[in-house]
């Protein structure tokens, strides 16, 4: 088997585990019959890695935001997401339900998915922090120093082929980079071996309408890339 076909097959495996854990279905005569089926408890087929994962860092206190947050913020959507989108850190909101990109920004967030083609079932998206700073001021170096781990063990897990950061010190934060947004926007990054795109952040854009433009701009080029990343047709 060609190198190639190997990887793919790989990692076509990894996304089932993710997804169906690890029970494997080849053609062929079901091994269950279809009440056995429909009897087996629902965390075979909904828990996996990224799941485990959650569970396993759920409870924790390496920095004082541990000791402040009413939910930890782990992130929301596909785990099979060759998208994934990165904000700094929870907000209010996010810290009371405890899922990423909720209130007014995540209804922006959903309606800019939607106008390409998307919505949160296709996609994953999390925070670099998992916990809410005070008074939602920037994220600390040593919160940072913390939290990425996490980070970077949930892309290891996701093994998206795109990243996008959602607003300045999303960008800043995860790209140790000192540009303005403006600069960032025009740039192609990487981070942990994964192509990085930047644009605004969807409460950025309710407060300053005029970044809508660029916003649907960037937006379109991410859609683009994507869909060129993941073998798909280009947008007529």
């Amino acid at each position: 088997m060609p190198a190639l076909a190997q990887e793919d097959a790989a990692r076509y495996l990894r996304r089932h585990r993710l997804l169906f854990g690890d029970q494997l279905w080849l053609s062929g005569p079901s091994p269950l019959p279809p009440s056995a089926r429909a009897a087996s408890p629902p965390e075979q087929t909904q828990a996996g890695p990224l799941e485990a994962f959650r569970t396993e860092i759920k409870d924790c206190q390496n920095c004082p935001l541990g000791a402040t947050r009413t939910k930890f913020v782990f992130g929301v959507g596909n785990p099979a997401a060759d998208l994934v989108f990165v904000g700094e850190a929870p907000g209010a909101e996010e810290d009371r339900i405890g899922e990423p990109f909720v209130g007014r920004a995540g209804k922006l967030l959903d309606k800019m998915l939607a106008a390409i083609g998307l919505s949160r079932q296709d996609v994953y998206i999390l925070n670099v922090l998992k916990c809410r700073p005070p008074g939602n001021r920037d994220p600390l170096p040593a919160e940072v120093s913390e939290c990425e781990p996490y980070l970077q063990e949930q892309l290891r897990l996701l093994e998206p082929k795109l990243i996008v950061t959602l607003g300045r010190v999303a960008a800043q934060t995860l790209l140790r980079e000192q540009a303005s947004l403006k600069e960032m926007r025009s740039r192609t990054y990487e981070y942990a071996g994964i192509e990085v795109r930047t644009t605004y952040h969807p409460a950025a854009l309710l407060r300053n309408p005029n970044w809508k433009a660029p916003a649907w701009e960037d937006f379109q080029k991410i859609r683009d890339r994507y869909r060129e990343l993941t073998g798909q047709p280009p947008v007529a």
